[in-house]
């Protein structure tokens, strides 16, 4: 039986919009690794952290650090469920990565740049220019995404795009490109193929800003991960793990990287500079068994990993298995020290009321849970 560990409550954030009557995604935490100074839109010097939440009109940023801050409101190009979005780390600018084009709009919606290229959805070689044009197909409205963030200094945007750049002109045979671009200007500064067809995509900042993780799902054919390097001439892409394992979390230092299978039954350490695993733990003969399934269900006696964890320090991990424990009761959390030369599941995370959902860490030693409704965040930290 595994330790139990009380999480304490560092502090609880409203939703700004309205989730509840599903007008709004839940919100998150964009948070920054070892943020250093950059742009007009870079952050000050420490860990930086915007709670951000996209409506159906428009993409709101808060400050959880000042309560004293106005809510930033961006008008959002498209509607909401067409791509993914995110903010800057100085929170004055928020990048939309649409069907056709990545955009950068500031608080008054005033388009500060735009990178157009090939369009998500699978069957379509249009290089669209508006949104209007793709609104009322309903092929689009299932069509596939990538995604963008910022560097931790906020100098650059990394995004994960359908080819081609429409710069470069049609081309029929492009697939999934990443891009380095220049957050103050749009200019797109490196292009590299990622030899993905992309169902959808994460990026996991790295804390140098010329670094970047990406995750792409392909659905039941994999999950390729690639590691880029901006060098200030090229960007260099290496491929890591043979596509069997999803990216979640990078460690404070930037040394180590986190992973989990495809299948979710076993979590993974690597070794940042070759992908090379440092350690592994498998769910089996570690995880108990849910103390609320039926003693007779064994399908409850294989546990699985959720697809979010992460470093909440330079040795721990924290990671759940509330997937597949909702379907007995109380959804579970658990610690892992990463310490010496294995991985070691040490205690599981006992909150003060029952929690929703995965825990996402902070890489500062507190981390986060969504209520079940989706109308607040909750902070915790050991």
């Amino acid at each position: 039986m595994a330790d139990a560990a009380a999480a304490r409550l560092v502090t609880t954030l409203a939703a700004p919009l309205d989730h509840v009557r599903k007008t709004a995604d839940a919100p998150h935490l964009l948070h920054w690794p070892d943020a250093r100074p950059g742009s007009d839109d870079g952050p000050s010097a420490g860990l930086r952290r915007l709670l951000v939440q996209r409506g159906d009109t428009e993409l709101i940023a808060v400050d959880p650090g000042d309560p004293d801050a106005a809510p930033v409101r961006f008008p959002a190009p498209w509607p909401r469920g067409f791509g993914t979005c995110t903010v800057a780390p100085g929170g004055g600018l928020a990048v939309f990565a649409g069907v056709h084009a990545v955009r950068a709009v500031d608080p008054s919606g005033a388009v500060r740049w735009e990178v157009a290229h090939g369009c998500w959805e699978g069957s379509c070689r249009t290089l669209h220019t508006t949104y209007e044009e793709y609104a009322a197909d309903r092929r689009h409205l299932y069509a596939d995404s990538g995604s963008a963030v910022f560097s931790a200094d906020g100098t650059l945007v990394w995004a994960h795009i359908r080819g081609p750049v429409a710069a470069s002109g049609p081309d029929p045979e492009a697939l999934d490109e990443w891009l380095v671009i220049d957050a103050a200007d749009g200019r797109v500064l490196g292009r590299a193929e990622t030899g993905t067809v992309a169902a959808g995509s994460d990026h996991v900042p790295h804390p140098d800003p010329a670094r970047m993780g990406l995750c792409v799902g392909e659905g039941q054919d994999g999950v390729p991960l690639r590691w880029g390097r901006w060098d200030g001439a090229k960007l260099s892409v290496e491929q890591f793990c043979d596509d069997e394992r999803i990216l979640t979390g990078v460690s404070p230092s930037g040394d180590r990287f986190l992973t989990v299978t495809h299948y979710e039954e076993t979590l993974g350490v690597h070794r940042i500079d070759d992908g090379s695993v440092l350690s592994e733990l498998d769910t089996e003969h570690v995880v108990p068994r849910h103390p609320e399934a039926d003693p007779d269900d064994g399908d409850a006696d294989e546990t699985i990993w959720d697809y979010e964890c992460g470093f909440l320090d330079e040795e721990t991990v924290i990671a759940g298995t509330s997937e597949r424990d909702g379907e007995y009761g109380e959804q579970r959390h658990w610690l892992v020290s990463t310490a010496g030369a294995g991985m070691r599941l040490t205690a599981q995370v006992a909150y003060p009321f029952p929690i929703s959902g995965v825990p996402t860490a902070l890489g500062d030693g507190t981390w986060y849970t969504v209520s079940e409704a989706g109308d607040a965040l909750h902070v915790w930290s050991r």
